[in-house]
């Protein structure tokens, strides 16, 4: 085989659908669950007692007959009730029968997202993307040189963006602590907070090696100091049961592309009631307009949708509605013991063959990662040529791989078979 440098390799597994990242743990979380009891679904699809397709939705992911794809951390594959609602939509707009769709679409999946994750309609917002949401929370903030912000190693890189630039910007202090053993613990972070701390933020459930982290005692914790608590939910949306106000987290926020199984553009984003009242908009537009008053004069909307200053991408709105009552059909119950067990799997698997892991024992959440000590440039081919999608990070030394709904053992073991054959 023709050898590949560093640079090629990762163009090459990228396309493929290959990719790469890191990880920590140690304030992991069980669900804080809602009653899944209560949540009325969509169609719903029984098991299938072989134990190829133990929720029934493998005939709905395409992507199976192709790949192991363990990837969805990544991007979450289409299910065809979901392709066929953008085929729907984009019919509608190309012949104009029914110009309503997009508003009955936008609050059907408002009121489908409140149900399934435990919010009030009044507190949910959808935004084009989830680095909005931690954009519009600074923006409404009052900041005073000498506050701190307090983030940890396995956050996403926006965030570092964001408050690396307000803390050139407004004199604030950004602490980020680091992982051990792939962990963050309440210690940790009781450790970095004080009386000027204004904010915790953290991935919910980590993009680098999936650690969960315990956000009530976070909230209680970030409170206690008179701060806020906000969680990317990326990661999270789609893989467990919650009820937000449980949870207790002041502001969340994830794109539909991934676990939602929605696509790019739409991203719910949940502000607690009590915050509505000060939360303020960081642009301004028609779709905020409650009333309209003499004069160009405006009553402008109370709710979370004061924060959606213009007309939403309607073909994603209208994605997460069929995304939502796909999720509300299979059941997140039943979706997170399934992956939340396969994943357990794959981490004993890859243990047994003396990769290192990242991801912490115990951890509940459908992501797992390690450090495979093996060629890059052979492992990346290989992978691809066995059709297994995963994503590389950390210049190809760590592997993330994302059991989702759809994957079965099979799946997971065409990974740990090639991995055994390159050890």
């Amino acid at each position: 085989m023709k050898s590949l440098n560093r640079r090629r390799f990762l163009g090459r597994t990228a396309a493929a659908g290959l990719a790469a990242l890191p990880v920590t743990r140690g304030l992991t979380a069980e669900s804080t669950a809602g009653d899944p009891s209560s949540v009325s679904a969509g169609p719903s699809y029984a098991p299938d007692r072989s134990n190829d397709d133990p929720l029934g939705v493998r005939a709905s992911f395409p992507v199976t007959e192709e790949l192991a794809y363990l990837n969805t951390a990544s991007v979450g594959p289409l299910p065809v009730p979901v392709r066929d609602a953008l085929h729907a939509y984009a019919d509608e707009k190309m012949h104009r029968r029914n110009t309503s769709v997009g508003r009955e679409a936008i609050a059907s999946a408002r009121t489908r997202f409140s149900r399934l994750f435990g919010a009030d309609e009044e507190e949910l917002a959808f935004l084009y993307a989830t680095s909005g949401a931690e954009n519009i929370i600074v923006s409404a903030m009052d900041w005073r040189a000498g506050d701190n912000v307090v983030v940890d190693e396995l956050h996403f890189v926006t965030t570092f963006v964001l408050y690396r630039e307000l803390e050139r910007k407004a004199g604030i202090e950004l602490r980020s602590i680091p992982s051990k053993g792939g962990a963050v613990t309440l210690d940790d972070f009781a450790a970095h907070t004080d009386q000027r701390t204004r904010l915790i933020s953290v991935a919910w459930v980590s993009n680098r090696n999936g650690f969960r982290y315990d956000l009530p005692a976070l909230a209680d914790l970030a409170h206690a100091h008179g701060a806020y608590l906000y969680a990317d939910a990326i990661q999270a949306w789609g893989t467990f049961p919650t009820n937000l106000h449980a949870e207790k987290v002041d502001f969340a926020c994830g794109n539909g592309y991934k676990w939602l199984h929605g696509d790019f553009g739409c991203a719910p984003f949940y502000v607690r009631r009590e915050h509505l009242e000060w939360m303020t908009a960081d642009r301004y537009g028609h779709r905020q307009v409650a009333e309209t008053l003499p004069g160009h004069r405006f009553r402008l909307k109370t709710s979370a949708e004061k924060l959606e200053y213009a007309n939403p991408a309607y073909g994603p709105v209208a994605a997460m509605d069929a995304a939502l009552g796909f999720l509300e059909g299979v059941g997140l119950d039943r979706i997170a013991s399934h992956t939340h067990a396969l994943a357990s799997e794959l981490r004993a698997g890859a243990e047994a063959l003396g990769m290192r892991m990242f991801t912490p024992p115990d951890n509940p959440s459908a992501i797992v990662s390690f450090y495979h000590g093996l060629d890059p440039e052979r492992l990346g081919p290989a992978l691809a040529e066995a059709g297994v999608a995963i994503t590389f990070q950390e210049e190809g030394d760590l592997l993330r791989a994302a059991v989702g709904m759809f994957n079965n053992r099979s799946d997971v073991d065409r990974l740990l078979g090639v991995l055994a054959g390159l050890v």
